[in-house]
């Protein structure tokens, strides 16, 4: 990031909707000072009243948190406390603060590009800036950076302060320190950040979208109602994936299953959205089938097999424990 402080960074949320109130939770709660920017010229009463609003949200979201137990509602204050909110009048002097800037103003081309040149006019020479979009692509926003080699987009998804992911994009002028800067500062508040090239849908809304579409249109079909999909998607498919990846699944359940199954599918539903991609079908020919055959998508090459798939079951036992439906044996 920048040598020049040994305490945590300021952050700045460009932006006070629900994603910059999200991203300010998240870091207030890590330690770090955050300035919740309102980027938007208003009324100094519109301004005054969004702030009120935006911190009493925060205070409500911590309050909930600790009534889970999640830490002790004592250090609210104090958490709330390193919350700022900035009109956009005050927005000068709370940029110049800034290690990193966190753009989150509306989908809107012209709205972005008007955020970045403020931005510009105030962050500091190091500070980095990541823009939080899901619809652009960071290859497209990076003409409108003052300091490309600094710029990144950073997709959070939403509730931001809870759900760990954080989808990484880089563009092709992005330095690989501010790269790695980024991770290390997402990482150090409990947030998984992931790489993922320029493309459209990034990782997670591009399977979802997918899963969420099939889920719609087979209660269209009259395959399943609305209810059973979602307990299937909680009890089976949800819970599958939460103890291991996509990816990690085809290799331990065989490629050779999903190569069969997509073309039944394909076939049986005449719709060649089934149909398995080449790498899939190259896998097949080539005996990289996964955990059977010690290579698939990942090298299994001097794993202790036994062990992996003790731990696989672990991960599942606790999950049952979690959701109270680990039974007994019946002593019979």
């Amino acid at each position: 990031m920048s040598a020049k402080r040994a305490s945590r960074e300021t952050i700045a949320a460009l932006g006070a909707g629900r994603m910059g109130r999200g991203i300010a939770t998240a870091f207030a709660y890590a330690g770090h000072e955050v300035w919740l920017i309102d980027a938007k010229p208003r009324a100094c009463g519109q301004a005054e009243a969004l702030g009120l609003a935006a911190l009493a949200e925060i205070d409500a979201t911590l309050r909930s948190m600790a009534q889970w137990g999640v830490f002790d509602d004592a250090l609210r204050p104090a958490i709330l406390r390193r919350v700022h909110f900035a009109a956009r009048d005050d927005a000068p002097a709370a940029l110049a603060r800034a290690d990193v800037v966190f753009e989150g103003v509306p989908e809107i081309i012209e709205a972005k590009r008007e955020a970045f040149a403020f931005a510009a006019m105030h962050m500091p020479a190091h500070a980095l800036l990541a823009s939080t979009t899901s619809t652009f692509l960071v290859t497209e926003l990076a003409a409108f950076a003052a300091a490309p080699d600094r710029f990144l987009n950073a997709h959070w998804l939403n509730p931001a302060h809870l759900i760990p992911l954080v989808e990484l994009s880089a563009h092709p002028g992005t330095s690989p320190g501010a790269s790695q800067a980024m991770s290390a500062l997402l990482e150090g508040i409990g947030k998984v950040p992931v790489m993922c090239a320029p493309a459209p849908g990034y990782i997670v809304p591009r399977l979802q979208s997918l899963i969420m579409n099939e889920a719609a249109r087979m209660i269209e079909q009259g395959v399943a109602s609305a209810e059973d999909i979602d307990r299937a998607t909680r009890f089976g498919l949800g819970f599958r994936y939460a103890n291991m990846g996509v990816v990690e699944f085809i290799d331990f359940g065989g490629n050779d299953i999903l190569y069969c199954a997509s073309r039944y599918l394909a076939q049986a539903l005449d719709d060649p959205r089934y149909a398995s991609p080449a790498i899939v079908d190259r896998h097949m020919r080539e005996g990289r089938n996964g955990l059977r055959d010690g290579k698939g998508f990942y090298d299994f090459a001097g794993i202790d097999v036994a062990s992996y798939r003790n731990e696989t079951l672990g991960r599942m036992l606790g999950m049952l424990k979690h959701l109270g439906m680990m039974r007994p044996p019946d002593p019979g």
